[in-house]
């Protein structure tokens, strides 16, 4: 597993998982591009494939590379994105960006993230006043309306305590460059660069769909 050929794959599908979902086919992942015939086990003991590792380290690496675009997107599931579709995506979100329609909580989150981004899991919710087990449920649906608008990406890790915690920045921080060409994109030049990565039937689709369709 290299970065540069998965970068590729990446660019090449538009949008890829890194794990698979219950060792299913589609929707794709970084796993299936690499080892198509080979079914992914969470065994993390010395019998364990050390290719499940590996893929963990690569996805750290490349989340915060700028050479791909790095999410909790497609049910909540770690998500790569290439910067052609994320931008297009970016682009026929843009109304999102100045009317999030989003939840007291989210709001917070995205303002906590638009004054300093990246931050940790533990920086957020201190600043948020979200800390807590009371608070996790608000917390974890607040992030997962900024994901699913593609309002915030994920970004590289931080050491946080015991384990590492995801850092997460808001994307027109972290990617002013997508935002600023998505700013300038036509809506139907977007839709077609997702109809060409995404098309119609294909589950991350249907999960788009879901989402941005009223």
């Amino acid at each position: 597993m290299k970065q540069k050929a998965a970068v590729d794959k990446i660019n090449s599908r538009g949008v890829l998982l890194v794990f698979p979902v219950n060792n299913q086919k589609e929707p794709r992942s970084l796993w299936s591009e690499f080892y198509p015939r080979t079914a992914m086990r969470w065994e993390w003991n010395e019998n364990g494939d050390n290719r499940v590792g590996e893929m963990w380290s690569l996805m750290k690496n490349l989340s915060d590379s700028t050479t791909v675009v790095y999410s909790k997107w497609y049910q909540g599931r770690a998500t790569f994105f290439s910067r052609e579709l994320f931008t297009a995506l970016v682009c026929v979100n843009l109304p999102f960006f100045s009317d999030p329609q989003i939840s007291r909580n989210a709001t917070n989150l995205l303002e906590c993230l638009e004054s300093d981004s990246p931050l940790s899991t533990k920086e957020i919710k201190k600043i948020t006043d979200l800390r807590g087990k009371e608070n996790e449920k608000f917390y974890n649906q607040g992030m997962k309306e900024l994901f699913n608008k593609f309002l915030i990406v994920a970004f590289g890790e931080v050491d946080d305590g015991a384990f590492p915690s995801l850092a997460v920045g808001a994307t027109r921080n972290l990617y002013e460059d997508l935002f600023n060409e998505a700013q300038k994109m036509k809506t139907s030049q977007a839709q077609n660069i997702i109809d060409r990565f995404m098309p119609e039937g294909n589950l991350f689709r249907k999960y788009f769909d879901k989402i941005y369709l009223p």
